[in-house]
């Protein structure tokens, strides 16, 4: 089957996908352009899991003062270019991940940085990785989503390697 050029710039938009595999998704789909975009989705969170490995030396710092001054955060998201480093859809990622860390205090990146000691403590387990893992966490923007819902769409979108490597929370008073 065919594709329509309206179809391919449609998706090409929604996804930034080159146009040749807009093109290979659109006719894989069999024209729809949803099923491309997951399909889309899916290779690209293959390609970016095949390239884990490779060094992200690229990124921004993004820093966050929430208003009234009394809460601030920085953090560090790395990639491979400085092509990514400079698009507009990396730099939101990092200041809604900054202001998540400034809303809802994440102790820990991943559930994997969590001591056996204090896992051990908590009796339900799920409830506190929710709650003190920021990929883990649901995200403040869209509660239908987690923080890694929300950055495997930015690894699927870039196809490379991207690393929120660290951030830190300050309060004033703590």
């Amino acid at each position: 089957m065919g594709t329509d050029l309206k179809s391919i710039k449609e998706l090409r938009h929604m996804t930034s996908a080159s146009i040749a595999h807009c093109k290979e998704a659109l006719s894989e789909a069999g024209g729809d352009i949803n099923k491309a975009a997951q399909i889309l989705r899916r290779k690209g969170l293959e390609i970016a899991a095949k390239k884990q490995d490779r060094a992200a030396k690229e990124g921004r710092i993004e820093a966050y003062v929430h208003h009234g001054n009394k809460i601030g955060v920085l953090l560090e998201v790395d990639c491979e270019s400085d092509f990514v480093a400079k698009n507009s859809d990396f730099a939101q990622f990092t200041k809604d991940v900054a202001m998540q860390i400034a809303a809802c205090n994440p102790a820990y990146l991943k559930r994997e940085d969590v001591p056996a000691e204090v896992i051990e403590q908590e009796k339900d387990k799920e409830l506190f990785y929710k709650s003190n893992c920021l990929l883990e966490q649901p995200f403040i923007k869209d509660p239908s989503l987690t923080i890694k819902d929300y950055f495997s769409s930015l690894l699927a979108k870039f196809s490379e390697n991207i690393v929120i490597r660290r951030f830190t929370r300050y309060k004033i008073g703590i």
